[in-house]
């Protein structure tokens, strides 16, 4: 792969990436309810889940599954679901938050296990089949047939290791700082309430793609 091919495709996954998905929810949701060390475990399960995408993608059988129907809808379904069902959940844990006094910070919940973190953000990430159809359509306009094929996979994915734990840890920092600031748990409330509402309409949206 040259420079140029590089570059190239170092920015366009890094401008597809800032765009708020499921995983970049998951990342504010885990960070605002247990801090920053959550949101490493939800980018380390992120990123286990592309590792996978990319080796079926660089064996030839991302393509192969991306092109079966019964498939894709299988997975559109289960991972729609999933969305629904996560969104739910946050919905009504921000509903059961006991009020809190103004001059008093909000408190960072107790840390869930990290295998749970880990599995659930593997889970979001692999649940969604348009990753695996959009990888098997956008990496191979990259590759060089000239050169080693599994050095350019090799280097494509920490590309997409690097590009994933900036942006993610951004957003992290970022809402951290937010709520830093915040003087009592009414705002806090809101923000778990559209991000449940978000995970639900991400849901429904995957649920009426056709691809």
């Amino acid at each position: 792969m040259t420079i140029h091919l590089w570059f190239g495709f170092a920015l366009a996954y890094f401008v597809t990436t800032l765009s708020p998905g499921p995983n970049v929810l998951l990342v504010i949701r885990n960070s605002l309810r247990y801090g920053v060390q959550a949101a490493g475990m939800t980018i380390l399960g992120n990123l286990l889940s592309q590792l996978m995408v990319v080796l079926l993608v660089a064996g030839g059988v991302g393509a192969v599954i991306a092109g079966l129907p019964q498939f894709f809808l299988f997975m559109k379904i289960a991972g729609a679901g999933y969305l629904i069902l996560l969104g739910i959940k946050q919905i009504r844990s921000s509903h059961a938050m006991l009020p809190q006094p103004y001059n008093q910070p909000c408190q960072v919940q107790p840390l869930i296990s990290k295998t749970d973190t880990l599995r659930e953000a593997f889970l979001i990430s692999s649940s969604n089949p348009k990753t695996l159809i959009f990888l098997s359509a956008f990496m191979p306009q990259f590759i060089d047939q000239t050169r080693p094929l599994a050095t350019q996979f090799v280097l494509m994915y920490l590309t997409i290791a690097v590009i994933v734990v900036c942006v993610h840890f951004t957003y992290s920092v970022s809402v951290n700082r937010l709520k830093q600031r915040m003087k009592n748990s009414r705002l806090l409330r809101t923000i778990k309430y559209l991000g449940g509402s978000l995970f639900i309409l991400l849901g429904l949206r995957l649920l009426a793609s056709e691809r």
